[in-house]
C-alpha cells in the first residue's frame, strides 16, 4: 500500500498541473491522501472520512450496486432507491403486459402494498475495502511461468475471500487492479427483496431513444424508483410479505437549489470497464474487429426487431428490453470508432509507446524487466485476430437466434435420460420448464425466424469456412442444398422447442431419441462445439496478453508519464469529482450546461416512437406549473453536464454537491468523447445528468406520487 501511494503521490505532485483534475476513477481508501485537497478547492465541504470510513456512517453507505450492471442510491429512511429508467427497464418490462403496459404508461405504487417484487433483482452494499497485495503476491516468485503465477494468485485470492466470509453472510471478492500488479479485498452485503415503486412512461424515461442516446443536448427523464426490503431483523432475506422496508445506515438528502456553472459535483458509483492503458495494437483490434463486427451484426438484427416492435404492441413489450440492451452498445461502437479515428488516439498511443521504447533501453535493468512487454501484447493481439473475429461473430450472430438458447438445459436432460436416472430426469425437466417459462413470455417466433435467417446467412458469408459449425455442411448443404431459409422454416416446423406447448408436451414424457434428433438441439450443439474450439484457439494467446499488460502498466507507473495513474474501472466502487460545465464540441459551437422542459416540448413529434410526449406533460409546461422544482431563473430544468469521469456501470450513480446532497442521477456520456473509455479527453468529456428537480417534478406534479417525495429529506 505504501509503495502504491508513493508512486501515485509522485505522479500527482510532479505532473498534476498538466492533467485535468476531473480525470480519474479513484479508489476510496486513497482519496484522503490523493484527492481531498483538490476536491476541497473545487467546493467539497465534507471530509474524506465523511465519504468513506470504516468507523462511522458515511456517504458510501447510501450507494449500491443495482442488479448486475448499474448503480443506485438510497434516498429515504425507508429504503427508497433511485436509479436510471434504463437500469430498471428490465424489471418494468417484466411486469408489463398488453393490459398493463407500464413501459408505455408508467407505474406508480400509491402504497407499499402496491409495490411489485422482482425475483431476480438485488442491491449490494459495499462494507469495506482492504489492500491485500502483499498477501496475494506472497507466493509469486521471479521467473514463474504465467500459468504458475496465475495459479499462485488464484489460490491466494480464494483463501483471502474464504477467510473474510467466515462467520457471516457477506460476499467477498479480491479484485485485481493495475493489470494484476495490485489487489484489494472488497466485502459486500446483498439484499434480494427489491420492489418496483415507480417509473415514468418511456416517452419520458427513454425520451429520444436511439437518436438522442449518447448525445447532448439531452432531454430524458432517465429515472426509476425501487425500494429495498429486509427481514424483520434488518438482515437480508428472500421476498416475504413479512419483510419490512430497509432501515439504511445512511441515505442521501436531496437538494433542489439552483445549479450554476462551476458548481462542485461528486459521483460515487460502480464503473464497469475502462481500458485507459490500452496499447495501439489493442486499439487497432477495436477499430478493425470489435466495432465493425458489432455495428454490422446488431444493426441488421435490430432493424428486424424494430419493424416487428412497431407493428405490434405485444411484440414491442416482449422485445423492448432486449432491443435496448442491444442498441445501447451498438451506438456506443459507432461513436467510439468515430471518436478514436477523429481524435487520432492510435497515433497518440504509438507516441507513448515510442517514449517507452526509449526509456526501457536506457538501463539494462529496465530492458530485462520490461523490454518484452509491448512485443508480447503485439504478438498476442495479431496472432489471435482470426479467432477473436470468429468468436465475436459467433456470440453476436447466435444471440440473434433466440431459440438456440433453450438448448442450455438439454444436455443435462440427455445425460439423465441416457443414465435412466428418474430423479435427475425430473430435476432436469423442472429446470427446463422454469427457464422456458421466462423465455416464451418475451418471445415471438415469427420475429426469431426472420432474425435467425439473417444471422445464419451473415455468419456464413463473413466468417472463414474453418469456423463454420458443421451443421452448415452436413445439414444445410446436403439436405437443403444451401437454402438457409428452408432450413430455418423446417426447423421451426419440426422442433419441440418451437413453442411452449410443444416443449411442455415433450417434457411431460421425455424420450431420448426425440431430443437427440431435434433440429434445434442438433444445430445448437453444433454451434456450441465450434464455440468451444474457437475459444480454445483464442485462449492460447491469453498469457501473452495478460503478462504483457501487467508489465506494460507497471512500466508506465515506473516511468511516470505526464498523466496521473489510477486503476482502470473494474466494477468496484469509485469516486470521481468535477464541476458543472458547458463545452465546445466544434468550431463556433458552444453547448450550455443545462436543458429545459421547453426543450423537451420543442422536440415533440406526435406519434413518433422516439419523440412522442404525454399530453399532460405538454399542458403542464404550457402553464409553467413547475411547483417548487422550477429554477429561480424561470425554467424547469431537465438535464445538466458535469466534467466527472464515468463509464458504463455508473448509470444511476448519485451526483452530489459539496455537502453530499443529491443533485442528479448520472446516465450518459456525450458523443464527442466516445473514446473516453480508452483515452480521456478533458476538453470534451462530459457526464450527462438528469436533474433531481426534474425527477421530483415528474414524481410529484406530473404523476401525483408526492408521498414518495415526502419520504425524502429535501434541501431548499
Amino acid at each position: 500500500m505504501k509503495k502504491l501511494f508513493a508512486i501515485l503521490l509522485i505522479l500527482v505532485l510532479s505532473f498534476g498541473f498538466k492533467a485535468k483534475a476531473d480525470e480519474g476513477m479513484w479508489l476510496l481508501p486513497l482519496i484522503e491522501k490523493l484527492n481531498i485537497g483538490k476536491m476541497t478547492q473545487l467546493g467539497l465541504k465534507l471530509s474524506a472520512e465523511d465519504i468513506y470510513s470504516l468507523n462511522k456512517v458515511c456517504v458510501k453507505d447510501a450507494v449500491v450496486i443495482f442488479g448486475g450492471g448499474c448503480t443506485a442510491e438510497i434516498v429515504s429512511s425507508q429504503g427508497l432507491i433511485l436509479t436510471n429508467h434504463h437500469c430498471g427497464y428490465g424489471s418494468i418490462q417484466a411486469h408489463s403486459s398488453v393490459d398493463h403496459d407500464y413501459l408505455r404508461d408508467g407505474f406508480w405504487a400509491m402504497s407499499k402494498e402496491e409495490e411489485l417484487p422482482n425475483p431476480n433483482l438485488s442491491v449490494t452494499f459495499l462494507l469495506r475495502i482492504e489492500d491485500v497485495t502483499s498477501q496475494v503476491l506472497a507466493n509469486v516468485k521471479q521467473g514463474m511461468s504465467e500459468t504458475d503465477r496465475a495459479a499462485a494468485v488464484s489460490d491466494a485470492r480464494q483463501a483471502i475471500e474464504k477467510k473474510a466470509a467466515e462467520g457471516n453472510n457477506y460476499r467477498t471478492q479480491v479484485g485485481s487492479f493495475y493489470g494484476g500488479n495490485y489487489f484489494y479485498l472488497l466485502v459486500y452485503e446483498r439484499y434480494t427483496d427489491v420492489r418496483l415503486v415507480g417509473a415514468p412512461p418511456s416517452s419520458i424515461g427513454k425520451f429520444g431513444f436511439d437518436t438522442d442516446n449518447w448525445e447532448w443536448p439531452r432531454h430524458t427523464g432517465d429515472f426509476s424508483v425501487f425500494r429495498v426490503y429486509s427481514g424483520p431483523d434488518g438482515k437480508p432475506a428472500p421476498y416475504s410479505k413479512d419483510n419490512i422496508p430497509l432501515k439504511p445506515k445512511h441515505f442521501l438528502p436531496v437538494s433542489i437549489k439552483d445549479r450554476n456553472k462551476g458548481d462542485f459535483a461528486m459521483i460515487l458509483g460502480y464503473p464497469g470497464r475502462t481500458n485507459r492503458y490500452m496499447t495501439s495494437y489493442e486499439i487497432n483490434e477495436q477499430l478493425q474487429i470489435v466495432h465493425p463486427d458489432r455495428i454490422k451484426i446488431r444493426g441488421i438484427k435490430q432493424e428486424i426487431w424494430m419493424k416487428d416492435m412497431l407493428a405490434d404492441q405485444k411484440v414491442n413489450i416482449q422485445y423492448s428490453a432486449k432491443y435496448s440492451g442491444s442498441s445501447n452498445y451498438w451506438k456506443y461502437s459507432i461513436g467510439q470508432k468515430s471518436s478514436l479515428e477523429k481524435l487520432n488516439v492510435k497515433a497518440k498511443k504509438e507516441e507513448l509507446e515510442n517514449q517507452f521504447n526509449n526509456w526501457v533501453v536506457a538501463t539494462p535493468e529496465r530492458k530485462t524487466k520490461y523490454g518484452e512487454a509491448l512485443n508480447m501484447i503485439k504478438s498476442a493481439i495479431e496472432g489471435r485476430a482470426e479467432y477473436y473475429n470468429a468468436l465475436q461473430y459467433l456470440n453476436e450472430c447466435m444471440q440473434g437466434c433466440e431459440l438456440f438458447s433453450l438448448n442450455r438445459g438439454a444436455a443435462g436432460l440427455v445425460a439423465a435420460l441416457t443414465a435412466k436416472d428418474n430423479q435427475k430426469i425430473s430435476d432436469a425437466v423442472d429446470q427446463i420448464k422454469k427457464n422456458s417459462s421466462d423465455f416464451y413470455k418475451d418471445y415471438n417466433p415469427s420475429t426469431d425466424i426472420k432474425s435467425m435467417k439473417a444471422m445464419l446467412k451473415l455468419y456464413r458469408a463473413d466468417v472463414p469456412a474453418k469456423f463454420l459449425p458443421d451443421f452448415y455442411v452436413n445439414v444445410v448443404d446436403k439436405k437443403y442444398k444451401g437454402n438457409i431459409d428452408k432450413f430455418v422454416d423446417d426447423m421451426f416446423a419440426k422442433s419441440i422447442f418451437a413453442s411452449e406447448a410443444k416443449l411442455n408436451a415433450f417434457l411431460g414424457k421425455p424420450v431420448l431419441k426425440t431430443l437427440e434428433t431435434d433440429p434445434v438441439y442438433l444445430t445448437a450443439t453444433s454451434i456450441n462445439k465450434i464455440t468451444v474450439e474457437t475459444s480454445k484457439g483464442l485462449s492460447q494467446f491469453d498469457a501473452g496478453v495478460s503478462t504483457g499488460r501487467r508489465l506494460w502498466i507497471a512500466a508506465l507507473m515506473e516511468m511516470a508519464p505526464e498523466k496521473t495513474q489510477y486503476p482502470d474501472a473494474n466494477s468496484t466502487m469509485r469516486l470521481t469529482y468535477g464541476t458543472v460545465q458547458d463545452y465546445d464540441p466544434r468550431d463556433a459551437v458552444t453547448y450550455k450546461y443545462y436543458t429545459t422542459l421547453q426543450g423537451v416540448v420543442d422536440k415533440y413529434k406526435p406519434g413518433d416512437y422516439e419523440f412522442d410526449l404525454p399530453k399532460r406533460l405538454i399542458d403542464l409546461n404550457n402553464k409553467k406549473e413547475y411547483g417548487r422544482y422550477g429554477s429561480s431563473k424561470g425554467y424547469m430544468p431537465v438535464c445538466f453536464l458535469t466534467t466527472n469521469d464515468i463509464t458504463g456501470g455508473n448509470s444511476g450513480s448519485p451526483v452530489m454537491n459539496g455537502n453530499g446532497e443529491l443533485i442528479g442521477l448520472a446516465f450518459d456520456g456525450n458523443w464527442e468523447s466516445m473514446s473516453g473509455d480508452i483515452a480521456y479527453e478533458p476538453e470534451l468529456q462530459r457526464t450527462i445528468v438528469v436533474d433531481i428537480r426534474y425527477v421530483l417534478w415528474i414524481m410529484d406534479v406530473y404523476s401525483g406520487a408526492k408521498h414518495l417525495v415526502d419520504e425524502m429529506t429535501i434541501i431548499q
